[in-house]
């Protein structure tokens, strides 16, 4: 990849989530802490040829890392941000233009996910997505179909002491006072969804816990998790 040119005043007009060092001591102002991020999900240093799909891609910064290390095709998915008035695909489209990248781009609801329709790639990007799906299991399975060899799951996690699989249902807004937040399902339920879709080998790391409250959850532990699991 290489940088162009920054029009500063557009840069400052976009609502930014992810922070992109953009080349030249410019990274983008966004709110999520996207380098620390970046370390907790351990995403592999080599991804010489590889394909990546990263679904809930958002401004795209794990797309441009994916892309940065090395991988020889790379697919932003996106459906409910980039469809959001206030938030929009500029930011993506923007980071992409300046870093000269040859990313792909495809608007579509997780839900719509096929193989028939993406193909299948060598490694799925799958980053606080999952509790955000009203229905987790079957939506999940129809991302993990796409993922031919590996995948990486980073989550918002409910009830983790407890050992069987259990996910949280927020019907309304009690997790972080946000209605697209609809579940919590806790690390057998993740590692069971894995197996489900004929993951063999799972490896689960937490995370500092959340900074945000999950109503009548005051009894049981919640936080954040990353898997990564291989067939």
């Amino acid at each position: 990849m290489h940088t162009m040119s920054i029009n500063p005043d557009e840069l400052k007009q976009i609502n930014w989530f992810h922070r992109i060092d953009l080349g030249n001591g410019i990274v983008t102002p966004g709110f999520d802490d996207t380098p620390t991020k970046l370390r907790q999900i351990q995403l592999p240093e080599n991804l010489m040829g590889k394909t990546v799909l990263d679904v809930g891609a958002w401004d795209g910064f794990f797309s441009f890392e994916a892309e940065r290390r090395g991988a020889s095709r790379v697919v932003a998915l996106d459906g409910g941000v980039w469809k959001v008035d206030s938030i929009g695909k500029a930011g993506f489209e923007f980071a992409r233009k300046v870093l000269g990248s040859r990313v792909e781009d495809v608007e579509m609801e997780v839900n719509d996910l096929s193989v028939e329709r993406l193909g299948q790639f060598d490694l799925v990007l799958f980053l606080g997505v999952l509790y955000h799906l009203p229905d987790p299991v079957g939506t999940f399975l129809k991302v993990a179909a796409l993922a031919k060899q590996d995948i990486i799951i980073e989550t918002h996690v409910d009830m983790i002491e407890h050992k069987v699989p259990t996910i949280a249902f927020y019907p309304f807004d009690e997790c972080a006072n946000d209605p697209t937040n609809w579940c919590g399902p806790n690390q057998a339920a993740v590692e069971g969804m894995l197996r489900l879709a004929g993951f063999r080998k799972i490896k689960a790391s937490p995370l500092t816990p959340a900074p945000y409250p999950v109503l009548g959850r005051r009894n049981h532990q919640y936080g954040r998790m990353v898997f990564h699991a291989s067939r």
